[in-house]
C-alpha cells in the first residue's frame, strides 16, 4: 500500500473525511516525492491534485506520475483556487495538515460554510514516524555518508585548525560521496564552546587539549541522518577521559535497550541514571534523542516527559551528553533503526576520544 493509500485509509475510511488538503512542504514531499509544490489535495473519489507554481510546473509534469498537476499563477489566491475545486467537487468534510491563519481565513471565507475544515496533522506524523523498507534503505545510505563525514573529522581535527575548516572538510567528504547537502548546520564546537549543545561552528582555532564536539548529518534523496562524536585535539586529560567514559556507557546501555514496545521515557531514564549516578545529572541538559526522517527532528521524542512508545520502523537518535560550563562537553550520538529484535545502528564510527585512529 502506498503512502497516499495509507493516508486515505486513515482519513477517509476511518475518520470519514472526503478530502485531505496538504500544505506543509515536507508532507507534500513525503506523499508525492516532489519538492516545491504549492499544495496537494487528495480526494476520496476523484483525481488527487498537486498544485504547482510556474517555476516548478515543467519539472512537475515530467516527474510526477500519480497526481494531476495543476498550474497556479503567483497572482492568484491559492486558497481561493482550492476552495473552488472543493466546491465544484461537492466535498463536505476536509482534513488539513497545517494552515497559516491567513490561508485558513482565505479558505474558510471562500468556502462560505459549504465544507467543514478540521486540522488532522497528526495523521501525517503517524505515517511518517514509521519508515517503510524503501525509506529505511535511503536512511541507511544517509547514515553511511554521515559516517564518512565523522571519519573525516577524526582525520582533520588537530591544534591550529579552525572550526569552520573542519566543517568544510566534513561537508566536502559527504558531498563527494553522494550527499545532497547537510541535514542541519554542521556543529564543530571546540574548547569551552563544546559545553554548548548547539554550539555551531565559528572561526575559533582549535587548541592543544581541546574537547571538540562534532555533530553532522548527510542527506540522501531527501532523507537525513544525525551523528555526533567528541574528540580531543591531542592527549586527553584524566577528567576528559572520565566524562567521555560516562557518556559512552550511557549511550551504549540506552542503545542496547532500544526495541519495539519500549517507552521513550524508559530509554531516557537508562542513560540519565548512569549520568546522575556519576554526579553529573545537572549537566545533562537535554533528552536522549528524537526521530529522524525527511526532517532531522521528528516524532517520536525520547525524553523524561515523552509518552511515546517505540514501534518497528521508527528511526531515532540516541545522544546523551554532559556539558560543563567553562570546561567543555561530551556528546555521543548515533541514528538507530527500531526492529523486532536488536536495533540497528545506521551510523557507524569509532568511540574514541583521541584523533589518532
Amino acid at each position: 500500500m502506498s503512502k497516499v493509500e495509507k493516508l486515505k485509509q486513515l482519513a477517509f475510511k476511518e475518520k470519514g473525511f472526503d478530502a485531505f488538503l496538504i500544505t506543509d512542504q515536507i508532507n507534500m514531499l513525503y506523499l508525492s516525492g516532489f519538492p516545491g509544490a504549492a499544495c496537494l489535495l487528495l480526494h476520496r473519489n476523484g483525481d488527487d491534485m498537486l498544485y504547482v507554481y510556474n517555476v516548478n510546473y515543467e519539472r512537475a509534469k515530467e516527474e510526477v506520475k500519480d497526481f494531476h498537476v495543476v498550474l497556479v499563477k503567483r497572482s492568484e489566491d491559492l486558497m481561493k483556487e482550492v476552495a473552488s475545486c472543493i466546491t465544484n467537487l461537492r466535498i463536505g468534510k476536509v482534513a488539513v495538515d497545517v494552515l497559516s491563519y491567513e490561508n485558513y481565513r482565505s479558505l474558510a471565507d471562500s468556502l462560505r460554510s459549504r465544507a467543514m475544515l478540521k486540522m488532522q496533522g497528526k495523521l501525517l506524523w503517524e505515517l511518517r514516524k514509521v519508515k517503510d523498507k524503501a525509506e529505511i534503505e535511503l536512511m541507511r545510505k544517509a547514515g553511511e555518508l554521515t559516517s564518512k563525514g565523522i571519519k573525516t573529522a577524526y582525520e582533520t581535527i588537530r591544534p591550529g585548525v579552525r572550526e569552520y575548516e573542519v566543517a568544510a572538510e566534513i561537508e566536502y567528504a559527504m558531498r563527494k560521496c553522494g550527499s545532497c547537502g547537510t541535514a542541519f548546520d554542521t556543529i564543530v564546537a571546540s574548547g569551552s564552546r563544546s559545553a554548548f549543545p548547539h554550539g555551531g561552528c565559528t572561526d575559533r582555532e582549535i587548541q592543544e587539549g581541546d574537547l571538540v564536539v562534532v555533530d553532522v548529518g548527510a542527506v540522501y534523496r531527501y532523507y537525513r541522518s544525525d551523528m555526533t562524536r567528541t574528540v580531543v585535539a591531542g592527549r586527553p586529560s584524566e577528567k576528559q577521559q572520565k566524562i567521555f567514559e560516562i557518556v559512552r556507557e550511557a549511550q551504549a546501555r540506552a542503545y542496547e535497550a532500544v526495541m519495539a514496545e519500549v517507552t521513550a521515557k524508559y530509554l531516557d531514564g537508562i542513560a540519565r541514571k548512569i549520568i546522575e549516578d556519576a554526579g553529573y545529572g545537572k549537566f545533562y541538559v537535554h533528552g536522549l534523542g528524537h526521530g529522524v526522517g525527511l526532517e532531522v527532528h521528528e516524532p517520536p521524542t525520547l525524553n523524561q516527559e515523552s509518552n511515546d512508545k517505540l514501534v518497528v520502523g521508527n528511526v531515532v537518535t540516541i545522544e546523551p551528553g554532559i556539558y560543563l560550563p567553562g570546561f567543555g562537553g561530551v556528546r555521543i550520538e548515533d541514528t538507530v533503526l527500531v526492529q523486532k529484535g536488536k536495533a540497528e545502528k545506521l551510523t557507524k564510527g569509532p568511540y574514541v576520544l583521541h584523533t589518532q585512529l
